[in-house]
């Protein structure tokens, strides 16, 4: 019985005591994913996270565009980090292997997902039951990202590193959204609502993104912004 099972089983007893004692020992199982990670990132050297939705197919424009985005980032020295499923995350590790770059695949572990895709080298592959764990992983060892459409998942992690970005608990990095048909309502409705009507923002946090949508420019972005700052780790 794993530790999740015994805190339902507890739960169902009314076992209030027990639930305490598994819910303190479920800090140590958090601890060995952050310390697993730590471990292995720390090792790989400079990369680009990219994300997009795990139902996008071969076929798909998108995906397409996220394989050739992830081969010329190889090109030019960068690993390629995905969240290790199907869809943009396949293609991304797909890119990264057809050039022998890097391909490191964070995979986080659901009831109702695939397993990891067959792109990632096995040496990178990691497997999380926490998404905040995994976040972290993404945030701390990424010199920048790539995020092509997707689903609620792909947007939490994008206004997540904008937030941080924003409140500057991390550095500045690049951040390219790729489709401009995709994301052109929200950015509109950033700008006039939550920018221009509300004030919930300042004009300068419309510049901590750009929009693209070929991989060139994807891949231009991210060069540019390091040819005026140092390439260095996050951590």
């Amino acid at each position: 019985m794993t530790g999740d099972d015994k805190i339902r089983s507890a739960f169902e007893n009314k076992n209030w005591n027990e639930i305490k004692t598994q819910n303190a020992w479920q800090i140590f199982k958090v601890m060995a994913e952050f310390v697993e990670g730590f471990e292995k990132l720390a090792k790989i050297g400079p990369c680009v996270s990219i994300f997009g939705s795990a139902r996008t197919k071969p076929d798909h424009v998108y995906y397409k565009l996220g394989e050739e985005i992830a081969e010329k980032l190889t090109r030019k020295g960068y690993g390629i980090i995905t969240g290790g499923g199907p869809g943009i995350m396949e293609a991304g590790n797909k890119g990264a292997r057809a050039t022998g770059g890097k391909s490191v695949g964070l995979n986080i572990v659901l009831p109702f997902e695939q397993s990891h895709n067959p792109y990632i080298d096995l040496d990178k592959l990691m497997n999380f039951d926490y998404f905040f764990v995994r976040k972290v992983m993404f945030l701390k060892y990424a010199q920048g990202f790539v995020v092509l459409p997707g689903g609620f998942g792909t947007l939490d992690e994008l206004f997540e590193a904008l937030t941080l970005i924003q409140t500057k608990k991390v550095a500045q990095f690049p951040v390219v959204l790729v489709g401009t048909e995709f994301w052109g309502g929200l950015i509109d409705w950033i700008q006039k609502t939550m920018l221009e009507k509300e004030n919930n923002l300042s004009p300068d946090d419309m510049f901590l993104f750009k929009v693209v949508d070929t991989a060139d420019d994807a891949v231009q972005h991210i060069v540019e912004f390091y040819e005026k700052f140092i390439l260095k780790p996050n951590f």
